[in-house]
């Protein structure tokens, strides 16, 4: 009978399948590449640390601006406004510009795989689905989240 050293497959299953699969030899190439998009700079998929960052801006906005609208009889603003006022600035932002004030100021962008801006629709879908969190955090080979495969987009650098 065969030892298998608990070491290596234990690291192997902690760094993913991506790992492994370059540990055995196979080539996946850098994110974003059978999307047609550069590797670095311009263009290319925006990073985690980068979308976070961008996130975390934009649900402290929302807070902000719920707090300040919307409290109840003790101060307190409520989460369900906040998360409300979360997606009408996706929709209203991301559906016109492109970006929402956490992405500009991160440098990010999302885009349409077709090419060009977001239409509303898709804007819409894709904002809906970030407020349910799980599709965000459910990220294929190319770093795109569960919710911008299903909303046909993309999220790159500026």
């Amino acid at each position: 009978m065969e030892s298998v050293d608990n070491r290596q497959a234990l690291g192997s299953w902690l760094s993913g399948p991506r790992a492994a699969a370059e540990e055995a030899g196979v080539d996946f190439g850098y994110r974003g590449q059978q999307l047609g998009l550069p590797e670095q700079g311009p263009g290319s998929v925006a990073r985690p640390g980068r979308r976070l960052g961008a996130l975390a801006v934009d649900w402290g906005l929302c807070m902000l601006i719920a707090y300040g609208l919307i409290t109840d009889g003790y101060g307190q603003a409520t989460g369900n406004w906040a998360l409300l006022i979360f997606f009408a600035l996706g929709v209203l932002t991301v559906g016109t510009l492109g970006f929402t004030p956490g992405k500009r100021l991160f440098g990010l962008r999302v885009v349409a795989l077709a090419g060009g801006t977001v239409v509303p629709w898709r804007a819409a879908l894709r904002t809906l689905l970030l407020c349910l969190a799980l599709p965000a955090l459910v990220w294929d080979r190319d770093g795109r989240g569960l919710h911008d495969r299903l909303a046909g987009t993309v999220e790159v650098r500026l």
